[in-house]
């Protein structure tokens, strides 16, 4: 089998940014401004990747989105501003603290209204929830030893045809490295495998931040 990628440098992925991502001023102050946070600030998705969400949520028409793992809320401020006026972004994160950072701008941006915040267990917020076809679209980056759960949670919720999306599936290269057994590192190896092989969706794992899985319920 040939092999056909090109390795991104900082320089190519800063060109790369220049030439595809169009944030106004609300998302760049958004950005800048979880950069600020110092450590935890790795916690936010990457820019290209939320223009990525942004896409799907257009691309499949949807209308019902959840997110598991909000943290400072630029994911949901993308998706939010993607979905039509009617359409509906449920949020679940356990920090108020952060989230009230995105809300300050969700609010800015006129998409509030349009995203219901619960603050708790992602595992409970969406166990309480019906089955059946509630979304179009989710995306998952929150607690990786919960991945799985909330993959499952959410596929059962999910229309045949919408998506399911993970975030850090490649887990900074970790999932390769044979001597990293940490819990995480072995959730993530454990999600890829089980949506590898999971005959009810189609997959693909794309190289952006750090690792995007789209499984289409089929």
């Amino acid at each position: 089998m040939s092999y056909k990628f090109t390795s991104l440098t900082p320089q190519l992925y800063r060109y790369m940014l220049d030439c595809s991502w169009r944030p106004d001023d609300i998302e760049r102050e958004l950005v800048t401004r979880t950069e600020e946070l110092g450590a935890e600030s790795a916690m936010q998705t990457a820019p290209d990747q939320a223009a990525l969400l942004a896409m799907l949520v257009r691309l499949t028409g949807a209308t019902r989105v959840a997110e598991v793992g909000t943290f400072t809320g630029l994911s949901a401020l993308a998706m939010a501003r993607a979905l039509p006026e009617h359409g509906r972004l449920l949020c679940c994160d356990v920090s108020r603290e952060w989230t009230d950072i995105g809300l300050e701008y969700w609010k800015r941006a006129g998409v509030d209204d349009k995203i219901d915040l619960v603050i708790g267990p992602a595992s409970e917020t969406l166990a309480a929830l019906p089955t059946g076809a509630l979304f179009d679209m989710s995306y998952i980056d929150a607690d990786k030893s919960g991945y799985i759960d909330y993959y499952e949670q959410l596929l059962a919720r999910t229309r045949h045809g919408g998506i399911v999306t993970l975030d850090n599936v490649l887990w900074g290269g970790s999932v390769v490295d044979v001597g990293n057994t940490s819990r995480s590192t072995e959730s993530i190896r454990e999600v890829n495998r089980r949506i590898g092989d999971d005959e009810r969706v189609d997959v693909v794992i794309l190289p952006i931040g750090d690792g995007l899985t789209i499984a289409r319920k089929k």
